[in-house]
């Protein structure tokens, strides 16, 4: 069956990094644009970033911009966000995604604090 299974997030201090990584099966993963989507707490849910399936055209979110960056790994099946320069804003449960299939994981918690 599909699988979306995200790792990575944790406690880091403002300013600090982390890099998020989401294990993909059970669908062409290659032949899919992936998004990463992220839910603060009491808020909706907020879109992040997107990469093509040949994870060659990738897009940010403002919020993000210049801090974050997504990859994929087509022969391993991998998505990544690495994630620097991080405020306590960017708190949130983080998801990785096939929006357009609806595929979605079960998040990872990344909280940012001193």
């Amino acid at each position: 069956q599909v699988q979306l299974v995200e790792s990575g997030g944790g406690l880091v201090q403002p300013g600090g990094s982390l890099r998020l990584s989401c294990a993909a099966s059970g669908f062409a993963f290659n032949s899919y644009w992936m998004h990463w989507v992220r839910q603060a707490p009491g808020k909706g849910l907020e879109w992040v970033s997107i990469i093509s399936h040949e994870g060659d055209t990738t897009n940010y979110s403002d919020a993000v911009k210049g801090r974050f960056t997504v990859s994929r790994d087509k022969a391993k099946n991998t998505l990544a966000l690495q994630m620097n320069s991080l405020k306590p804003e960017d708190t949130a449960v983080y998801y990785c995604a096939n929006w357009g299939a609806g595929y979605w994981g079960q998040g990872t918690q990344v909280t940012v604090s001193s």
